[in-house]
């Protein structure tokens, strides 16, 4: 059938929902993938049925999907890969139950397939990336003393595009299946003659669309790195969560193009039959493999470079010294981020390029370890003679230091070809990912998460939860993970639903009483946050410095005003708000209130956000005269907004005063706490300056 030959409704019928298949052919598979569309189903409902009945539609319009500030903006990105973590944590435990359960098991293939696709897509694309986007975005203007980020609007639209696409993801559960292609998506897996149905389709639209709104993320933080640092705030006087937000910024404007545009080839030749990645007529299947993974390895880094800044901020501010090596970290950070961009074929040392290609890439992989090795020695020289304390954040950062350095080690055997050449596709490198991505990236967001919590809600989240979810996700990666690289040394390949040899069986089970373990990190996570609700009134930080920070975040109330200063801080050190307070500095008061300007609430971005969601659906299942009309409303919406004249509202002096005053007198007035109280209700935002 022609692809402009569907209906009105394009592909879709009865069969498409999830529940048909069950109601047809009763299994256990069919069952699972019924019981997560009705999950979808029911929390979408529950949602809408509690927002109602609390009446806080309104709340929510005026001061949250209609908000152009960064810190609201970051909180959302927060709050919507959270809700992506749950899922994509849940699917990998599916996997591994299924896996520990082979031969016989309880999935299709198919379905297996489907899990496998959708984890990796969500845990890099919609829960990596939009929660580090999200720290980034509350985070760094307030760092380099900036009101918001330069363009708060486009800000805005990325978050828009992103959780659309999240959605997307969210409705393949109900309607039709997702792309059993893995998560990179290589064709002829995913091409229209071997996957003819809409799955590939819903991951091709909502990587666009969501690379889409990461590249503009990209341009939108470099832009204000350069363009909007406070006065006296020169490059190198930056915190370094500033310079790896810098460098990964600049990763997402030259990583992200070479998916965008993999995936909408591959869309045109599924589409309209082009041949761009097809067995025939010109079509070369690696030239996907090496746009996607000219994308893939700078992605690992664009990751792992925002992560390796928070680390920093926690090491630091948790051993109470000054950042060892800053420098040293800087310029390794710029190393790895150009670096990246030259590793990429190690991705697949066995497609047949010649031995001296191999070897060339083999080096340039072995030499990216050496600048995250000079990182790892500076951290461990911030904590040499620090008065180090336990905090979450700071048990966090010591797991990573181990970890890490064991995944790294399995990547730098694995930049030697003849070996890759032996485990290649095997659970080995499945090993090695995981190990690399979540001691470094996971960990990262979660540290970060603890760390700037009470800046962002005005209360300290329950640190006892805090470590017991954070030694549960230790003990949980490490009894998941570690297993994997004896089965891939056993020769177990990846992507196995089943398997025949049951000496991989032990492994597995082993894996799947760790994937219990990090479910339970991921509920104490969730209690830790309701524990922490409750206990608000006892843990509250309104004078904002509850850990004796050192930049300039911490110098403002807590949670942060909408202008976040009001009076751009002058900066002359490198941890400028430590500084400060050795001179009596910090909390001061404004010679001169003057008023502050901010941009209005704009509705363009939430409707982007259900439009763009519409366009894509209708995009998935043929449905072209929707696609159209979506397009076009996308189309009069961003031109109408341009014609909006009032983009800005007024803060009066006089409000400002009213403010600065009571907080100032609240800071008069509170106990400075020592670190040995910190966890202890006396603690309500004034840290006490201990060097």
């Amino acid at each position: 059938m022609n692809n402009l030959d569907y209906g009105w409704l394009g592909k879709l019928n009865w069969d498409s929902l999830v529940f048909s298949g069950f109601l047809e052919r009763p299994s256990v598979s069919e069952a699972v993938a019924s019981v997560a569309g009705s999950i979808v189903i029911l929390a979408t409902v529950g949602i809408l049925f509690l927002l109602t009945w609390f009446k806080v539609w309104g709340t929510l319009w005026r001061d949250w999907l209609t908000s152009t500030d960064h810190k609201r903006i970051g909180i959302m990105y927060i709050a919507f890969a959270i809700v992506m973590l749950v899922r994509g944590l849940l699917e990998g435990m599916v996997m591994r139950a299924q896996q520990a359960a082979a031969p016989e098991g309880f999935l299709y293939a198919d379905h297996f397939a489907q899990l496998f696709s959708t984890h990796g897509t969500i845990m890099v694309f919609f829960v990596a990336v939009p929660f580090l986007v999200g720290l980034i975005n509350f985070a760094m203007p307030l760092q380099i003393g900036a009101r918001d980020v330069a363009f708060p609007v486009l800000n805005q639209i990325s978050l828009a595009v992103t959780v659309s696409s999240g959605i997307l993801l969210m409705v393949s559960l109900v309607v039709g299946q997702f792309s059993t292609g893995g998560w990179s998506a290589y064709p002829p897996y995913t091409g229209a003659d071997f996957s003819p149905g809409v799955g590939p389709d819903y991951w091709i639209w909502a990587i666009v669309f969501s690379g889409a709104g990461t590249t503009l993320t990209g341009i939108n933080f470099t832009v204000t790195v350069y363009k909007c640092r406070g006065p006296g705030m020169h490059l190198f006087r930056m915190p370094l969560f500033c310079w790896t937000v810098l460098c990964a910024s600049i990763l997402m404007i030259f990583a992200m193009p070479p998916l965008s545009v993999a995936a909408l080839m591959l869309g045109l030749d599924r589409y309209l039959d082009f041949h761009f990645f097809t067995n025939d007529l010109g079509g070369n299947m690696m030239n996907y493999a090496n746009l996607f993974w000219l994308f893939g390895h700078p992605e690992v880094y664009l990751l792992v470079l925002p992560a390796y800044g928070i680390f920093s901020e926690v090491f630091s501010t948790y051993s109470a010294k000054t950042l060892y090596g800053y420098k040293s970290l800087v310029i390794a950070t710029m190393c790895i981020a150009i670096l990246s961009f030259t590793v990429w074929l190690h991705h697949f040392f066995t497609m047949g390029q010649s031995p001296t290609i191999n070897i060339a890439f083999g080096i340039a992989t072995m030499l990216i370890a050496v600048p995250t090795g000079v990182k790892v020695y500076d951290w461990m020289a911030t904590m040499y003679r620090g008065r180090i304390r336990f905090t979450t954040p700071m048990v966090y950062a010591i797991g990573f230091l181990i970890l890490f350095v064991i995944g790294g080690l399995s990547g730098v055997i694995l930049a030697n070809p003849t070996v890759d050449f032996q485990v290649h596709n095997t659970l080995f490198l499945v090993a090695h990912f995981h190990n690399v991505l979540i001691p470094g990236v996971l960990f990262g967001i979660l540290a970060g998460y603890n760390y700037w919590f009470p800046k962002a809600f005005g209360f300290r989240l329950n640190d006892k939860w805090g470590k017991r979810s954070a030694y549960l996700w230790f003990a949980g990666f490490m009894v998941t993970f570690f297993p994997l690289y004896g089965a891939g040394l056993l020769g177990m390949p990846r992507r196995s639903f089943s398997y025949a040899d049951l000496t991989f069986k032990p492994y597995m089970i082993v894996a799947f009483i760790g994937a219990m373990i990090v479910l339970a990190a991921l509920i104490s996570l969730v209690i830790q946050f309701i524990v922490s609700i409750r206990d608000r009134k006892k843990t509250q930080v309104p004078v904002g410095d509850p850990w004796d920070g050192r930049s300039l975040e911490w110098n403002s109330p807590a949670p942060v005003p909408a202008y976040n200063f009001v009076e751009i801080p002058k900066v002359t050190d490198r941890d400028a708000f430590t500084e400060a307070k050795e001179h009596g500095e910090a909390y001061k008061r404004p010679k001169v209130y003057r008023d502050i300007e901010l941009p209005k609430n704009n509705p363009l971005g939430f409707i982007l956000c259900v439009v763009s969601g519409i366009l894509m659906f209708a995009l998935v299942w043929y449905i072209w005269w929707l696609a159209l009309i979506s397009a076009l409303t996308i189309l009069v919406a961003v031109i109408a907004a341009t014609f909006r004249r009032e983009t800005e509202y007024i803060i009066p002096a006089s409000q400002l005063e009213k403010d600065t005053e009571a907080w100032l007198a609240l800071v008069e007035t509170s106990e400075a706490v020592s670190r040995d109280l910190e966890d202890s209700p006396r603690n309500v935002g004034l840290a006490k300056l201990e060097i």
